[in-house]
């Protein structure tokens, strides 16, 4: 079964490249070009990893995780913040409210892709990531 990735991101280039770089790696991805689309996709179904821009209309990523995380549904899942704005702050407060990395934009291609499937292989093997649909 493919690995299931919600990217919230709500700039189309950006959300394009890594919808591409994803779906090549062989994930099944879900866009939101919102933080409340974003919210509203985290917490009705069930994903291996959750990308988060930090600036967003609606809702801003930093909100968007703390409901998350109190969560049933996605509690466990990986959450992994993009942003342009790279302030040592605003990286020390995604991982407080629970984030497994913080990677700035504009990353590296590679280094972004190995991230993503180490944090997905990393939830699989501590048990706290299930698979889209099964039951915890």
């Amino acid at each position: 079964m493919k690995k299931k990735i919600l990217v919230v991101e709500d700039e189309p280039a950006v959300a394009s490249l890594i919808t591409f770089l994803l779906a090549r790696a062989g994930y099944e991805v879900e866009n939101a070009f919102n933080g409340t689309r974003g919210l509203e996709l985290g917490t009705t179904q069930k994903f291996n990893l959750i990308l988060l821009d930090v600036d967003l209309p609606g809702i801003n990523g930093f909100d968007i995780c703390r409901e998350l995380k109190q969560r049933w549904i996605c509690h466990c899942t990986p959450i992994v913040f993009l942003s342009g704005n790279a302030l040592e702050k605003r990286r020390t407060k995604a991982l407080e409210l629970g984030a497994a990395d913080f990677i700035p934009k504009p990353f590296i291609v590679e280094d972004f892709m190995e991230r993503i499937a180490l944090h997905i292989s990393s939830a699989e093997t501590s048990g706290t990531a299930t698979s889209p649909g099964q039951l915890v």
